[in-house]
């Protein structure tokens, strides 16, 4: 029981227990997955499962780092509370079970994730697990389930932090219990503020903000609820100290080819400079990158996105430190994130509407003591030299130009 114990607990509390008892921290890096919500709602079967597991395993996202495959909303048989029906997966959608699906993505080198909630119903209205979190989780654990969300959105929305912290702490516990390791994401569309509690209580990652629209900058809240990607981003700012190995902070799925035709989601979609900036901006701050189109009908574009692994490499970094705000001017921003290798990735913002020039330096913005650096482009996959002062660049309208920069000897010195 120790070794489960230990799996479950965040990184940040494990100190040498879990070395000397030999146990392997879940989520040691931000999960990498899709999740079928975005797309497709309630609207899943068997066949889009598999066809997108295929996918995952064949146009190099596998590759990339992508693990989990992950059912939302809408697999459940029944519509109702949990008093009036059992948990069971809905035979006319998964006619085989939703233990031949984690069997099938294991087969193929991936996870397999699944989808309930605290409540008697879940948020789409299925059968939740209130007064089952013992019995579900076994139910999971003998599927071959890899990571559960756990989502109280409608259930327990204005509920006060210590109903949180049961609520979600049962659920925890539950599959601690089990001989089986299972992420957890307790999601809570950061109400509460779940990234204050939510990793003492076993979760590996936790949303911080309401849903997130098909928009990069929507001049309001659509519907007076969803998030863009720049609220996102902002509402992030000053939350890094919360994230880190085995407990992260999670700005929600990854809109990235949407193009504004969800099923689910609202949203006019977004250009491919935005959604490259998107998906440059989660890696940064170390959120999940959980995709959320259709892996079947990716485009080249968007799947070159998706699959830059130097990007990728940025977010799976193992230092596992999130990028933080260094300088703001206003429409044009600066954050960077410390790596394990002594470099720093840097990310150059400009949320504005005209061209700009951006400018660089380890020394004004991180006070590093650093008389020349080297500067590499991670979208261009170039390498622009040394140099020993601020690095400028033309970043466009909406853009995030992506950089890793390290020290390097000047002659006569060493780094």
């Amino acid at each position: 029981m120790l070794t489960h114990v230990l799996t479950r607990l965040p990184a940040l509390v494990l100190g040498c227990a879990a070395g000397l008892a030999g146990a392997a921290p879940l989520a040691q890096t931000p999960p990498m997955g899709w999740v079928s919500w975005l797309q497709f709602a309630d609207n899943i079967n068997e066949r889009l499962i598999i066809e997108t597991i295929d996918a995952m395993a064949s146009n190099g996202m596998r590759e990339a780092g992508y693990q989990y495959v992950n059912l939302d909303d809408g697999w459940q048989r029944y519509k109702g509370d949990r008093r009036d029906h059992p948990l069971e997966a809905d035979p006319a959608k998964f006619p085989r079970g939703i233990k031949y699906l984690a069997d099938y993505a294991h087969a193929r080198g991936l996870k397999f994730g699944i989808y309930s909630g605290p409540g008697q119903a879940t948020c789409a209205g299925y059968t939740g697990s209130e007064g089952h979190e013992a019995q579900d989780a076994a139910l999971f654990a003998a599927w071959g389930v890899d990571h559960l969300k756990y989502d109280s959105c409608c259930s327990h929305k204005d509920a006060p932090v210590r109903v949180l912290k049961t609520i979600f702490g049962a659920m925890s516990s539950a599959l601690v219990a089990q001989q089986r390791d299972i992420v957890l994401n307790a999601c809570h569309c950061g109400w509460g503020k779940p990234w204050e509690w939510a990793g003492e209580l076993g979760a590996h990652h936790w949303r911080i903000g309401q849903d997130i629209s098909d928009d990069f900058d929507y001049p309001a809240n659509r519907e007076k609820y969803f998030f863009d990607v720049l609220d996102l981003i902002d509402h992030g700012v000053g939350l890094e100290k919360y994230s880190g190995p085995g407990h992260w902070n999670d700005y929600d799925m990854l809109i990235v080819g949407l193009n504004g035709k969800s099923m689910q989601l609202p949203g006019a979609g977004a250009s491919n400079v935005e959604y490259r900036t998107h998906f440059s901006m989660w890696a940064m701050v170390a959120s999940p990158l959980l995709a959320g189109a259709d892996l079947r009908k990716l485009d080249a574009t968007t799947l070159e996105t998706l699959t830059n692994k130097e990007i990728t490499a940025i977010n799976q970094d193992s230092l596992g430190k999130p990028a933080r705000k260094v300088r703001d001017d206003g429409a044009l921003q600066v954050y960077a994130k410390e790596l394990a290798d002594g470099g720093w990735a840097v990310a150059l913002l400009n949320r504005g509407s005209a061209t700009a020039d951006m400018s660089f330096s380890p020394r004004r913005d991180l006070a590093l003591p650093w008389d020349a650096y080297s500067v590499r482009d991670l979208w261009k996959h170039q390498d622009l030299g040394s140099f020993t002062i601020p690095f400028t660049t033309e970043v466009t309208s909406h853009e995030a130009r992506i950089l890793r920069i390290h020290r390097v000897a000047r002659e006569g010195k060493t780094p």
